[in-house]
């Protein structure tokens, strides 16, 4: 399956999709077992260095294996100052890559703005997720578009993801 084959519909730009809100804010995702093939980007205190060729480089690996999911998602983790771990939705494993299984249940909140503002947006999506009983696990953050594409759009949009589990019991 071709990404042009997908869901995942950019012929406005001929690079990101217009984000639906409507499929990305304030949902659950409960995931067993979700194929990511999994890499590394680089980063000079949070600011990616080289997002664009890694995910070109992991869009034709998953090209040459036909593996797109129905709906295309990729997910950064940031792990330290100076790289993140990017995830990106995969239908089947993809030869000479590492594929990983990410299983769970997931909130996510949709935030606009700079990316300055990760700070702010992963705050409050804690609280929101603090409000809902629960604290969060991981957080993993997903990139809609390219700073090209947000110019084109409007705005940018990311959208926090994060990975939940039920808050402890306050009985004796």
């Amino acid at each position: 399956m071709k990404l042009a084959e997908t869901n995942y519909d950019n012929s406005e730009t001929h690079c990101c999709a217009r984000l639906d809100p409507a499929v990305w804010d304030d949902k659950v995702f409960e995931w067993r077992d979700k194929p990511f093939l999994k890499d590394h980007m680089r980063a000079f205190l949070h600011i990616p260095l080289n997002f664009g060729s890694v995910i070109s480089r992991d869009h034709a690996a998953i090209e040459e294996a036909a593996a797109y999911p129905e709906q295309p998602l990729w997910l950064t983790e940031e792990v330290s100052p100076w790289g993140s771990d990017v995830y990106v939705a995969v239908d089947r494993e993809v030869p000479g890559t590492t594929t990983v299984r990410l299983s769970g249940r997931f909130v996510t909140k949709l935030f606009e703005g700079p990316y300055r503002d990760l700070g702010r947006w992963t705050t409050e999506m804690y609280r929101h997720v603090e409000a809902m009983g629960h604290r969060v696990e991981k957080a993993y953050f997903f990139y809609a578009t390219c700073p090209k594409c947000a110019k084109h759009f409007g705005k940018n949009q990311v959208v926090v993801f994060a990975q939940i589990e039920p808050a402890a019991s306050t009985a004796a």
